[in-house]
């Protein structure tokens, strides 16, 4: 029988071989988990359910991770306790991976450059973008605290089967596009619920010339479209990245030839345009030209989604020389320490801080609408984060657009939504 990723990643970590016989959507499987792991709003409750359930230990301290990067550093004192519980808990349990501080940042920035997660893994987190590891051909996806805490008491969990959607795309991305663009006009095509659990399985030329960091932008937002998983062959890009970053057992993984789609959707990228999504909801998607005339209070760059150091790169090579527009907020920040020192070595700190930037500590920041840069009443903001809904990032009459790097800083400069290619 002929496979897609999706298929083969689970038949990959089943835990009775007994279930591989004749997978298909819809049939309910087994799973060993390789890694599972939570941050500072979801950890919590997954570790008040751990304790109801009478456990006394995780099943394997190094396959458990807990991050603390949405309201830290702490913004006030109920996140002050929420952290403290979880760093009390990863203390007593032994927990490997606990990130606070200093060596903090965004979950699914910092696992993938420490090496945490790659090609065959079988992830699940208590956060819904946890399907940004599909990137690197791991079968990863968000659940709810407490499938997050049985998990930690016993290494597995149990999925159906999802239908794959294969979405291909032809020709090649103009300047100033990437994988931002291209995942936003996925969710144009598709709408918010049109690929409502399955696996959305990227391929063509276009995605063989994205590098993983670009794969991930994409793979992050897959769930913006009710996507259960978004996935990429492991590829020699793939292989490379993960053995950078302390994977030396990765390999490349690709769907059979044969295998059989639910769907499938064919995108020509050859004549797009940096693509932003309107308020209020990820698939009110435009070109850049359409909406010229929307100024804005201020800029996000950062995020799980673009806060990765060639997000950084793109931004900076448009800022060099240039000024935030008066009247704007331009947020930078990094998305991990070692992107920050990275960041700070090439210069990149330097451009936003002439520009006019405020750079803010790794972490979510005003992604979730908690703390850093929450947004006033009528305010409009341009953000490289994935979720545009009512009142994400503030107030409930506030607006969103959301947009890559390039179209980030050159709205920065001008105090509108702009075409990279206008500067």
């Amino acid at each position: 029988m002929k496979h897609t990723l999706a298929e083969k990643l689970l038949l990959a970590n089943l835990v009775d071989a007994k279930d591989g016989a004749g997978i298909a959507p819809g049939r309910i499987v087994r799973c060993f988990v390789s890694m599972t792991l939570a941050e500072d709003l979801t950890a919590p409750l997954g570790i008040k359910a751990f304790r109801e359930m009478g456990a006394n230990r995780v099943f394997d301290r190094d396959k458990v991770a807990l991050i603390c990067d949405h309201f830290t550093p702490n913004k006030d004192v109920a996140s002050a306790e929420q952290v403290k519980s979880i760093r009390e808990f990863a203390k007593q349990m032994g927990i490997t991976h606990y990130f606070e501080g200093g060596n903090c940042g965004v979950e699914h920035v910092i696992l993938p450059e420490l090496g945490l997660v790659g090609p065959g893994d079988l992830v699940i987190g208590a956060d819904s973008h946890t399907c940004t590891y599909g990137a690197l051909c791991a079968f990863a996806t968000g659940v709810g605290s407490t499938d997050f805490a049985a998990a930690m008491v016993l290494g597995e969990t149990w999925f159906k089967v999802p239908e794959s959607c294969k979405v291909e795309f032809t020709g090649r991305l103009a300047p100033h596009l990437g994988g931002k663009d291209l995942i936003l006009e996925t969710l144009r095509r598709l709408g918010v619920s049109g690929a409502l659990y399955m696996a959305l399985e990227f391929c063509g030329e276009p995605i063989d010339a994205l590098d993983v960091e670009q794969r991930m932008t994409m793979a992050n937002m897959a769930v913006e479209g009710g996507a259960k998983v978004g996935l990429f062959a492991s590829d020699r890009k793939t292989v490379e990245y993960a053995k950078a970053h302390g994977r030396n057992t990765a390999w490349e993984i690709h769907p059979d030839p044969d295998a059989a789609y639910a769907q499938t959707l064919r995108i020509d990228v050859s004549d797009m345009s940096p693509r932003v999504a309107r308020p209020h909801l990820p698939d009110n998607v435009v070109g850049v030209e359409e909406l010229a005339d929307v100024r804005v209070d201020q800029v996000f760059l950062g995020s799980c989604t673009n806060g990765r150091i060639s997000d950084l790169r793109v931004a900076a090579e448009l800022l060099r020389g240039r000024k935030v527009a008066d009247g704007v907020r331009f947020m930078v920040l990094p998305g991990s320490a070692r992107i920050y020192g990275q960041a700070m070595r090439e210069g990149l700190l330097e451009v936003f801080l002439q520009a006019g930037a405020v750079i803010g500590p790794p972490s979510c920041g005003p992604c979730v609408g908690g703390h850093l840069g929450i947004l006033a009443s009528g305010e409009k903001c341009l953000s490289t984060s994935n979720r545009n809904f009512r009142g994400r990032m503030g107030s409930l009459r506030s607006e969103v657009y959301l947009a890559g790097p390039a179209v980030a800083a050159a709205t920065a400069v001008t105090g509108r939504i702009t075409h990279p290619a206008d500067l």
